[in-house]
C-alpha cells in the first residue's frame, strides 16, 4: 500500500490526465479507546482504527466523489470520481481554496489521553466503585466509561491547498440506576476534556440529576412560564441548527432564506458560531477555509446564514468558514462551536425571576418530535415545578411544545451557565434560559 503523499500525487497526477480542472483529496486516520465497566468488571473494551481516503475532482464545472480505504489503486479511484461528476445535473459553481495562511492555535491538553490502557480501566473501575458508594438508592450503573480518540485529517488539493490538523478528544460517561420508595429513576452525564478528571464532582451532578427526578408527577396544561435549562436548551440547538444553513435555505428547507437582517429573537439573544472557542479551537473548516467567528444572530436580528464555499458562491458572498465534511462523504454546511452567548444573570436569579413556573431539564424525541424546517415541536419533557421562585417537586409525562422561532423571540432573561454538549463535526452550548411561555401539555 502507497504512503498517502505517494497515493496523493498519483491521484493528481491522473487526474490532470483526464481533464479534471481541479482534485482534492481529503484524509482521516484515526484510533478511538472506550472502556466500559459493569458491576466491577469490563463490559465493553474496543480499540478501533478508522481510516479513509475521499477524493473530489472537478470534471466539466461539477464535483465528483469516490473514496477508499485502501491507498493502493489510484487510477480506479479517480475514474469512479470522474464518473460521479459525469452524472451530476447540478450547475452550481463548486469552488475549491487555494494555498493560504491559518492563525495559530493552542489546543487545550488533553491528559486521558496520556492515559495507559490499563489507566483507562482503573479510572472506569474507580468511577463505579465511588458512584455506587455515593448514595444508598444507586442500586447499579449503566456506564461507567472512558474514550479518548486521536485524529489526524490532511487536506490537499491542486490548487496548492496544504492543511493538517490533529484532534486528541475525551469523554467520560456516567449513567447510574437509583430507586427510591420501589420507583427507579436514571439520568447520566457526559463529561469531556479535563473535567472528567474531577470525579467527586462528576458524581455529585448525576445523582442529583437522578435524585430529582423522584417524586414526579405531570402539571396541568396550559401556557408556562418556563426555565429551558442549559443541557435541553443545546440540544434543543443542535435538532434546529439546519435552519442556519444557507445549503437548507438554498433549497427551500429552511424559514430563515432571505431573512438576513430580520429580527428572529429577543433582542437579550446573541448566537456565536466561534471556531476559535477555547475548548474545541480549529484553524479551518473542512474545506480548508481560515476560521472566522460570527454572530449568526445580534442582539435579536440575523446577521448571517452558515455558508461553505459552494453555497457562498451562488449567493455572491464570502464562506463563513462552515464547510463540513466526513472521509466517506461529500461537502455539506455545517456549525464550528455554536452558541447563545451567556448573559449575566445566574440560575438562583433565574427562579427568582421566573416566580412560578416550570423547569425543562430533558427533552427527548428530537428526532421524531421537531421539524426544522417549519421550526414546529413538540417534546417529551421532564423537569421541576417552581412557586415562588423555589423548586416544589419534579414534573414528568409532560410534552413542551411550540416554534423555535417563537420560542426565541420570547425570551425574557439569558442566564449565565452556558454549558456544551459532546465534540464532534460540530458543538453545540446554551446557558439557561427564562421564556416568557410555552405551551405545556400534561394532565
Amino acid at each position: 500500500m502507497m504512503t498517502f503523499d505517494e497515493f496523493k500525487k498519483k491521484a493528481f497526477d491522473i487526474s490532470a490526465e483526464l481533464g479534471c480542472e481541479a482534485a482534492e483529496v481529503y484524509f482521516n486516520d484515526g484510533e478511538t479507546f472506550s472502556v466500559n465497566v459493569l458491576g466491577g468488571e469490563l463490559d465493553e473494551y474496543s480499540v478501533e482504527h478508522s481510516f479513509g481516503l475521499n477524493l473530489r475532482v472537478i470534471y466539466g464545472g461539477r464535483a465528483g466523489y469516490a473514496y477508499t480505504e485502501m491507498l493502493d489503486d489510484p487510477r480506479a479511484l479517480v475514474l469512479r470520481a470522474v464518473d460521479n461528476a459525469k452524472a451530476v445535473e447540478n450547475d452550481d459553481v463548486m469552488p475549491m481554496q487555494g494555498k493560504c495562511e491559518y492563525r495559530q492555535i493552542a489546543k487545550p491538553e488533553c491528559r486521558a489521553s496520556g492515559l495507559t490502557p490499563t489507566e483507562k480501566i482503573a479510572y472506569a473501575e474507580k468511577l463505579e466503585k465511588d458512584l455506587m458508594a455515593a448514595d444508598p438508592r444507586v442500586i447499579r450503573t449503566m456506564y461507567c466509561a472512558i474514550q479518548t480518540t486521536k485524529s489526524t485529517t490532511r487536506l490537499h488539493n491542486t490548487l496548492g491547498l496544504e492543511a493538517d490538523n490533529t484532534e486528541e478528544l475525551s469523554a467520560s460517561i456516567l449513567c447510574p440506576i437509583m430507586q427510591q420508595d420501589g420507583v427507579v429513576k436514571d439520568s447520566f452525564i457526559v463529561k469531556t476534556g479535563n473535567e472528567l478528571f474531577d470525579t467527586d464532582a462528576m458524581i455529585k451532578e448525576v445523582v442529583r440529576k437522578v435524585a430529582d427526578q423522584f417524586g414526579a408527577s405531570p402539571v396541568p396544561s396550559g401556557e408556562y412560564s418556563i426555565i429551558m435549562q442549559n443541557e435541553a436548551m443545546a440540544n434543543m440547538l443542535a435538532a434546529f441548527s439546519p435552519m442556519f444553513s444557507a445549503d437548507n435555505a438554498q433549497k427551500g428547507m429552511s424559514l430563515l432564506a432571505g431573512r438576513e437582517g430580520e429580527t428572529i429573537a429577543a433582542d437579550c439573544v446573541t448566537l456565536m458560531d466561534d471556531p476559535f472557542y477555547k475548548e474545541y479551537p480549529r484553524a479551518f473548516d473542512a474545506e480548508g477555509v481560515p476560521s472566522v467567528t460570527k454572530e449568526v444572530i445580534s442582539k435579536g436580528v440575523l446577521t448571517t446564514l452558515l455558508h461553505n464555499l459552494q453555497t457562498a458562491a451562488k449567493a455572491g458572498t464570502a464562506s463563513t468558514s462552515n464547510a463540513g465534511r466526513g472521509a466517506s462523504g461529500p461537502v455539506t454546511v455545517a456549525p464550528s462551536n455554536f452558541y447563545i452567548v451567556p448573559g449575566e444573570t445566574d440560575y438562583d436569579s433565574l427562579l427568582g425571576r421566573m416566580g412560578s413556573g416550570v423547569v425543562i431539564t430533558d427533552v427527548s424525541g428530537l428526532h421524531a418530535g421537531l421539524n426544522p424546517v417549519s421550526g414546529d415541536f413538540s417534546l417529551i419533557a421532564k423537569g421541576q415545578l417552581v412557586e415562588g421562585g423555589r423548586v416544589v417537586r419534579a414534573v414528568d409525562q409532560i410534552t413542551v411544545a411550540g416554534n423555535f422561532l417563537t420560542m426565541m423571540k420570547n425570551i425574557a432573561v439569558v442566564g449565565s451557565d452556558l454549558k456544551f454538549g459532546m465534540p464532534g463535526m460540530s458543538r453545540f452550548g446554551s446557558p439557561s434560559l427564562l421564556i416568557e411561555k410555552l405551551m405545556v401539555s400534561g394532565e
